[in-house]
């Protein structure tokens, strides 16, 4: 847990440098130089494994990453930055009925902690000044969190399933394998942009994107993945929005962004509810495991 803390702490601070510092880029560029510098962090880690296992990273790297990056990009041509993040609000949801389809069956106890998280961050959301106009902007977002909810399940089954079983330590071996998959998705796009608009970079948005790409996306979707697989499927759920609260707070304490603190403190306080709940549900099962054995 404490790896997808870390990971939504770091994601809280790139909001605001995607909308504001790299306005103007094009928007597959961006994404591609991103995941580029990710794949050459882990590239060095790389280790050979059976060509099935391999293409099915691949594949999931080509949509959480790949689809994903493209959708929640080009958002940004529609919404602020701050109403991205807070169009994120419904990927517990996403991620809890992905995960009652792969498991068929339907977990209500989930989808309930999920719908919790959900209303801590609609909180937020509501009582913000601006109101969502785009409905472009809105779809592009909830692709973008459908495409991200998968991706980390399907991360997941790779793992755990008896089918796609991977060593338990194996993450960094085998992550250059996603950010491929995601290459290949944006790079024809993102050279097609490029030619055709020619931008200008300067080197402040040089430097923000190797943050973004080093950072980011390399350090923050690594640990993010490792810590997806440890935790069950409620307590992943709520934690896909734990950034919202966390990225209006660093508005608010580090850009000094006006901000409506009391639903700040609301929704947060639920957001923070679901997180407790999910950890007593996993002590109680797991009590119950031991006293069975």
């Amino acid at each position: 847990m404490v790896f997808l803390f870390v990971a939504s702490l770091i994601w809280a601070l790139s909001f605001g440098l995607i909308g504001n510092t790299l306005a103007g880029l094009p928007r597959a560029g961006i994404a591609t130089m991103r995941l580029l510098l990710s794949l050459l962090i882990f590239l060095p880690f790389m280790k050979r494994i059976p060509f099935k296992r391999a293409l099915n990273l691949f594949g999931i790297g080509a949509i959480q990453f790949g689809i994903m990056y493209l959708a929640y990009m080009y958002s940004f041509n529609y919404l602020k930055s701050h109403e991205v993040v807070l169009l994120t609000i419904f990927t517990p949801i996403y991620l809890s009925l992905i995960n009652d389809i792969q498991e068929r069956s339907f977990n209500w106890r989930n989808l309930l902690i999920a719908t919790l998280a959900v209303s801590g961050s609609a909180v937020i959301l509501y009582h913000n000044e601006s109101r969502i106009n785009s409905l472009t902007g809105f779809i592009f977002v909830q692709i973008s969190g459908i495409c991200f909810a998968l991706g980390q399940l399907l991360y997941k089954r790779a793992f755990n399933h008896q089918e796609g079983h991977l060593p338990d330590k194996a993450d960094h071996h085998v992550f250059a394998w996603l950010y491929a998959g995601g290459v290949a998705v944006i790079l024809p796009l993102a050279v097609i942009e490029w030619l055709r608009e020619s931008p200008q970079i300067s080197t402040i948005q040089i430097w923000t994107i190797a943050y973004l790409g080093i950072v980011a996306s390399g350090i923050a979707f690594f640990l993010w993945n490792k810590g997806a697989r440890m935790v069950g499927a409620a307590r992943l759920a709520v934690m896909n929005n734990l950034k919202i609260p966390l990225g209006a707070l660093i508005s608010l304490l580090v850009f000094k962004e006006s901000a409506n603190l009391r639903a700040l403190l609301c929704g947060s306080a639920l957001i923070g509810s679901a997180i407790l709940i999910t950890i007593a549900v996993g002590r109680h099962a797991s009590s119950q495991e031991k006293s069975e054995d």
